[in-house]
């Protein structure tokens, strides 16, 4: 199903879980690249106003729901998908690499959170080996030359899977590059998932993750850079109503 309004749409081409599973499995076993980007209304604020962004969402293989709204949206057009957080994808990932074989690098956040998120993931999966952890410096241009070190860095290390927390739209953009600069590199971008792993945030309990309120949660965490962010998303949900229905 596609998102967001023309120009600036973009589809959620994986609509299933096992679906995910299956092709990143293919991809795995092959020694295959892909990227791998989850939509969520956050992103639909930002991509008809960023063209770089709305080219890297393009580049990326498989594309799968963020959010209740998308899941929602997806249901009232008729072309229902299924929800798959980015956080709740990373042990699952982790632990198909694993079985595959496939080692996994961790990029974005801080040096202690990459740590602790490696310790966790290891203790939890066996058999994972996390060969490779890279916290970029403030200011890091996720397409620029310290990308491109930092993507050949990545190569070098023999991981296959690349976990990125850098946020939108920096994941995605070096998601892009490094799917032409690392193509035997698996990229997952995963947003704040490897600081809730490492306990340098904590994520909405489960009753209100069951009650679609991880956002309130996340807003009362922090107020001034979530509200505006969740005030967008509210203003643009009538369009994409509308649209859902004329997709239906």
């Amino acid at each position: 199903m596609k998102f967001g309004t023309p120009p600036a749409e973009v589809a959620v081409n994986v609509p299933t879980r096992a679906g995910l599973f299956r092709a990143v499995r293919e991809k795995f076993s092959a020694r295959d690249g892909f990227a791998l980007a989850t939509l969520n209304l956050d992103h639909l604020t930002k991509l008809p106003r960023d063209p770089a962004f709305l080219s890297a969402y393009r580049a990326h293989d498989m594309v799968v729901a963020d959010g209740r709204p998308i899941v929602w949206l997806s249901k009232l057009a008729g072309q229902p998908v299924e929800l798959m957080p980015g956080s709740d994808m990373i042990l699952p990932l982790c632990a198909l690499a694993a079985e595959m074989g496939t080692k996994v690098s961790l990029i974005g956040s801080s040096d202690a959170a990459l740590k602790g998120a490696a310790q966790a993931l290891t203790d939890r999966t066996a058999g994972l080996e996390v060969v490779h952890i890279h916290a970029p410096a403030y200011g890091f241009d996720p397409q620029g030359a310290a990308a491109e070190a930092l993507l050949a860095e990545l190569a070098a290390s023999g991981a296959g899977l690349c976990f990125i927390a850098l946020g939108a739209p920096k994941q995605e953009l070096f998601a892009a590059l490094g799917r032409e600069k690392a193509p035997g590199v698996g990229f997952a971008s995963i947003g704040a998932g490897l600081d809730f792993l490492s306990g340098h945030q904590v994520r909405a309990p489960q009753l209100m993750r069951m009650l679609a309120l991880e956002w309130l949660w996340r807003a009362l965490q922090a107020p001034r850079r979530m509200v505006p962010r969740y005030a967008k998303c509210f203003a643009i949900l009538p369009g994409l109503l509308v649209q859902a229905l004329r997709q239906r």
